[in-house]
């Protein structure tokens, strides 16, 4: 039946803009963006690389800034230390990290992938500028890769790839500090023939940018990350997101070619005037006209360059903006939902908690265990000996002297093998061998759980608990 409606196929509801058809890739030759919201990202691309690099060779108090040491089992957070048995601390960041997304996703989008992401901040903000400049826009891009290999089209590819691989050779050293340390990096590069192994994983993960950033680009986005697959379950009508004003843009007589001299509002033309220009700028190739959609990384180069033709053609901005279904509906605001309200809530009980917990921590974590395969040892007919195993971890970037232990539930003797007192180097690890000794009147017949305090200076700085053994019965 005609209803007067075109019932052209919608493509875009099944298909992805880099495959066509046959299941070939399709090459995105997105135009140079340029306008308010591309200045505004260049600040925080800025902002990040800058602190991307500096985190590991800024220092306070002697520490990293960030570090991930996974093979000496240290980590560093905004210079904070966290040891293996601050594990649940490091799970609570993590937990404040994905809620911190599924919050920011629900509110306004995929704004983490448009002005975060390292993926979209390297291909984006670093690795196309540099295409631009070698190759041109849009346009010469698509003639030079149409042209035969000849001397030009080697110059150009070939520079372009060997500053590609100069980069992700930067980015490479700078990611591995994080693991290792700015300090041992250092070393590294000092003496490269005494690390040749090392190097040859650096190169390997060299590769593997440069493939990235020259070959995959967006598809990392399309195929390889599950975020974007997560706005169906996270976003809602009420989420803000880059989005096109279809009632406007559209009106009663849809969009159309802008022609001089032509009173849009008297043939109900939309504002939109069919230019494609939000197209062939999109890193994605996507439309966004057709809707959210999963391809879209919320860079704003669509607003921009939709901003430039509306002031071109003297119509007003914000044909695309950020704005919800909703407002675009209803031309009601965004509203701050209940299920926002109830993700804050709980985002704001893990940040509070994760501050509670790093404020009021020891400074000194100390492990004491009964050593596997010993049996207690009678002494004098009126004393029972256990021996333990003990670890202390000296959480500080001081040095602690005159620590000593007490036995606080009991009264006896505790005492570590060839000393008395202990000392802890800055950041240190101490294993060492512990003896305690109770008189047998203590002694029920059962195991006895003992609380043991750590103190320095008449300052108790950790308190540990441990089991005693003794004989079933004692005469």
């Amino acid at each position: 039946m005609d209803n007067g409606i075109s019932e052209a196929p919608e493509n875009f509801r099944d298909s992805i803009a880099t495959v066509n058809q046959a299941g070939k890739r399709t090459w995105i030759y997105p135009k140079k963006p340029q306008g308010t919201f591309y200045q505004w990202r260049k600040w925080t691309t800025a902002f990040l690389v800058l602190l991307l690099i500096l985190g590991p060779l800024l220092k306070i108090e002697g520490r990293q800034l960030f570090l991930i040491n996974l093979l000496k089992r240290k980590f560093h957070f905004f210079s904070v230390p966290f040891w293996p048995q601050d594990f649940h601390l490091l799970v609570i960041l993590m937990l404040i990290g994905v809620l911190f997304v599924i919050v920011f996703t629900v509110a306004y989008g995929r704004i983490f992938c448009g002005w975060i992401c390292p993926q979209t901040i390297f291909l984006e903000m670093i690795f196309r500028p540099i295409e631009y400049w070698i190759e041109g826009d849009r346009g010469a891009q698509i003639k030079l890769d149409k042209q035969p290999w000849d001397g030009e089209k080697l110059r150009k590819k070939g520079f372009k790839w060997l500053l590609y691989f100069l980069i992700s050779f930067l980015i490479s050293n700078v990611f591995l500090a994080y693991f290792i340390g700015s300090e041992v990096l250092f070393q590294y590069i000092k003496n490269p023939s005494e690390h040749i192994k090392t190097l040859l994983y650096l190169l390997c993960f060299t590769g593997v940018f440069s493939f990235v950033f020259s070959w995959f680009r967006e598809q990392v986005c399309v195929i390889a990350c599950p975020y974007g697959r997560l706005q169906g379950v996270l976003l809602d009508k009420n989420s803000v997101v880059v989005a096109y004003d279809y009632k406007r843009g559209e009106k009663s007589a849809g969009r159309a070619r802008f022609k001089k001299k032509e009173d849009r509002a008297e043939t109900g033309k939309g504002d939109c005037i069919d230019c494609h220009q939000c197209v062939a700028v999109c890193p994605t190739g996507i439309d966004i006209r057709n809707g959210t959609q999963l391809e879209c990384v919320n860079c704003t180069a669509c607003i921009d360059v939709c901003d430039q033709m509306m002031e071109a053609v003297r119509l007003p901005k914000g044909l695309i903006r950020y704005a919800s279904e909703t407002e675009i509906a209803t031309q009601k605001k965004f509203r701050f939902t209940t299920r926002l309200k109830g993700y804050s809530v709980v985002l704001g009980a893990l940040f509070a908690a994760i501050i509670i917990l790093t404020v009021s921590r020891n400074p000194v974590e100390a492990t004491i265990l009964r050593l596997p395969g010993q049996l207690y040892k009678l002494k004098e007919k009126d004393t029972i000996q256990n021996v333990y195993g003990l670890k202390l971890v000296n959480k500080t970037n001081k040095k602690l002297e005159d620590l000593e232990f007490r036995l606080l539930s009991h009264e006896g003797k505790i005492y570590p093998v060839n000393h008395k007192h202990i000392t802890l180097e800055a950041e240190e690890i101490q294993d060492g061998t512990l003896f305690i000794e109770l008189p047998s009147e203590v002694w029920k017949g059962k195991k006895l759980r003992l609380k043991i305090g750590l103190f320095r200076g008449g300052k108790r700085m950790e308190t540990a608990t441990t089991q005693f053994l003794g004989p079933r019965i004692y005469f």
